[in-house]
This record gives structure tokens, C-alpha cells and sequence, in this order.
């Protein structure tokens, strides 16, 4: 059966409790499933729980936002020790950036008129990460657009008159942080970032995989990526990027996996590479 190894929940920006998505993978079928939110890990321990009283593996992870050349570059990382005080360290600063940028962002909204406030965004991110799709969230509240998606094609998609760039953090930072605490890092939906000439770079720096099997990757892509794989000796990983039953059709859960025989192998390179490059 297949796993899906990239799942967010109520602890970043998807609307689905950490519980809520264990119980789904279970009913869809799938093997294990990793939880992978936005710059935090308070979702894993919960995830955990349920995995326990389901009897259905669930791995830690976590997906870390960079920006290299223009470009944002996201680095999942898997098995590292969610407990390790560097980690956490960083966690807790890009979680304040994350909060700057919406108070930011709702500034330049409240200069166009739009009657948005802070307190509403982090509102609804509910104590987690907060993020962009949650200022979306307030402006479809506020009437000001009708879909999360409009908003940030009108607002708040890079570029637009509200957006305001991210902390900047190196990807070779995030694969640094992930492997120094233990974990696997892997370079995520490369195909939608294309940023190809990145990887060698980060291979040399500790990068361990690629995310090859994504709803966003033709078929063409995957066999790109294998390819890739095999030239780097990194291993395939997969997964949907879901968010919730309301964020993009071809995002649900499952909609791209990995096969189960992947895990032991992730946890033969954590194992194996502890402490890092």
C-alpha cells in the first residue's frame, strides 16, 4: 500500500486536525503518512497519538520555506528528533518572521480599505503557523473576495499590491538544520519551483531525496526526477501537499504517494546519518 509523506494540518495552514488527517489516511487505505506543516512540529506529537490508537504509522516531519536566487524553495525533513533545541530554536524564528510578515501584509490591505485586522488572521490560524492562506481566509470573510485563490491573485500572490517577501533562509540552511537533528531532507515539489540547477549544490550539502511523485508532476517530470534520483543516489519520496478537503482539488489526500517500502528506508538513512554531513 502506498504512503503519503507530505501532509499539513490545523498546525500550519491546513484545516484538518492532526487526528482528523490520521484517521482519513486510515479509511483511504494507505500505508503511513507523514506530517509535514509549515516551520513547525506541533503537530507530530498529536499525530502521534492517534497513529498509537489506530495502530497506523505516522512519521514526523516538517517543511521548511527558503528562497535561493528569487525563487522560494521548500525542504521537507523527516525522522529528526522533533525534541532538538537547535531545531526548535529556528522553528520559533521563523514562526515570529511569519507573524511580522501578516502584520505587514495586513497594513498595506487596511491602506487599500480593506477592513482586515491581525487579531482576525491569527484567529484563524488557531495557534499555528500563520501563513498567507490565512490572510486569504480573512479576506474572504470580510467580503473583499470570494475564494482564497482570488485572494491571492488579487493581493497576496507574489507580487501582487499586499505581498511581502519571507525571511530569507538558505535551502542549504534547512538541509543543515534537518540533518544535524537526525532527519532526512528532501528537496520538495521540484518540478513546480524549477530550480534544477540547485540540486547538485545541495546534494554536496546534504540533501538525501527528491520529491519525485507530486500532484503537480507530469508524467514527464517523474521520469525526470527518477532519472535524477538515480544520477545523485537520492531516494524518490512522494506525497499530496494536502491541506484540507477545501484547498485544491488535486491536492487531496493521497493524490500522490510513495510506496510503503520507502520507510525503511528513511529510517536507514536517519539512522545512518545522525549529526549530519
Amino acid at each position: 500500500m502506498p504512503c503519503d509523506l507530505h501532509v499539513h494540518t490545523t498546525a500550519s495552514d491546513g484545516t484538518d486536525t492532526p487526528e482528523k488527517v490520521v484517521a482519513e489516511a486510515q479509511k483511504l487505505g494507505l500505508s503511513a503518512l507523514a506530517i509535514t506543516d509549515h516551520d513547525t512540529v506541533n503537530g507530530i506529537l498529536p499525530a502521534l497519538a492517534a497513529g498509537r490508537r489506530l495502530s497506523f504509522p505516522v512519521l514526523p516531519g516538517v517543511e521548511l520555506g527558503t528562497e535561493e536566487g528569487g525563487r522560494e524553495v521548500h525542504i521537507l525533513g523527516y525522522l529528526f528528533d522533533i525534541h532538538d533545541s537547535k531545531l526548535l530554536e529556528r522553528l520559533a524564528l521563523l514562526r515570529r518572521s511569519r507573524v511580522e510578515r501578516v502584520v505587514k501584509m495586513v497594513e498595506r490591505l487596511r491602506s487599500l480599505g480593506i477592513p482586515v485586522e491581525v487579531e482576525q488572521v491569527l484567529e484563524l490560524a488557531g495557534g499555528g503557523a500563520v501563513g498567507r492562506p490565512h490572510v486569504g481566509r480573512a479576506l474572504v470573510q470580510v467580503g473583499a473576495v470570494g475564494t482564497v485563490a482570488e485572494a491571492f491573485e488579487k493581493y497576496i500572490g507574489k507580487d501582487r499590491v499586499a505581498y511581502v517577501p519571507r525571511y530569507k533562509y538558505a535551502p542549504r540552511e534547512a538541509v543543515h538544520l534537518i540533518r544535524q537533528a537526525g532527519g532526512v531532507a528532501v528537496l520538495a515539489h521540484p518540478g513546480l519551483v524549477r530550480c534544477d540547477h540547485l540540486i547538485p549544490g545541495l546534494v554536496a550539502e546534504g540533501l538525501q531525496g527528491l520529491e519525485v511523485y507530486y500532484p503537480g508532476h507530469s508524467e514527464e517530470m517523474v521520469w525526470h526526477y527518477q532519472r535524477l534520483c538515480r544520477r545523485y543516489h537520492l531516494v524518490a519520496t512522494g506525497g499530496s501537499d494536502y491541506h484540507g478537503p477545501y484547498h485544491r482539488e488535486y491536492n487531496r489526500l493521497g493524490a500522490a504517494t510513495a510506496p510503503d517500502e520507502l520507510i525503511p528506508i528513511l529510517k536507514e538513512l536517519a539512522r545512518h546519518g545522525q549529526g549530519g554531513t
